[in-house]
C-alpha cells in the first residue's frame, strides 16, 4: 500500500481516538463525577487499544505480521513517546511565541502535527514493519 493511502487511513484512526478519549473522559468527568486526572487513565488506554486494533486492522493490515502482543507494546511505547513530543512542542510555543500564548489552540495543532509525523514514522518503520 502506497505511503500516502497508508498517512490518510493514520490519521483517519487518530480521529477516531481522539473521540473514542474524549468521549470517554467526558462521560467519566460528567457522568460519574471523576476528576479529569482520573478519567484520564481509563480514557487514554481505551483510545490507545481502539487505535491500535484499528491500525493493525486497516491501516497497517499487510504489515502485521508480528505477535499483536509484542506489537501492542512496541505501539504503546510509540504513542507514549507521541504525547510527549505533543506537550513538548505546544510547551514550547506558549512559553516561547507570544501569539501562540493567546491562541492555545494553534500550539495544540503545531504539537499535534509533530507528533503525528513521528507516530505514523514511527509505527510504521518500527511497529507495524
Amino acid at each position: 500500500m502506497p505511503v500516502g493511502s497508508e498517512f490518510r487511513r493514520f490519521t483517519v484512526v487518530g480521529a477516531i481516538g481522539f473521540v473514542v478519549d474524549g468521549a470517554v473522559l467526558q462521560a467519566l468527568i460528567s457522568g460519574a463525577g471523576w476528576s479529569p486526572f482520573t478519567a484520564r487513565l481509563v480514557s487514554f488506554p481505551l483510545a490507545l487499544s481502539a487505535t491500535f486494533w484499528l491500525n493493525r486492522n486497516w491501516t497497517f493490515r499487510h504489515r502485521a505480521t508480528a505477535s499483536a502482543f509484542r506489537t501492542y507494546g512496541a505501539y504503546t511505547l510509540v504513542q507514549t513517546v507521541g504525547a510527549l513530543i505533543n506537550f513538548a512542542v505546544f510547551s514550547a510555543g506558549i512559553l516561547w511565541i507570544p501569539p501562540l500564548r493567546e491562541r492555545p489552540l494553534l500550539a495544540l495543532a503545531a504539537g499535534s502535527g509533530v507528533a503525528l509525523v513521528f507516530t505514523f514514522s514511527a509505527s510504521r518503520m518500527a511497529v507495524f514493519r
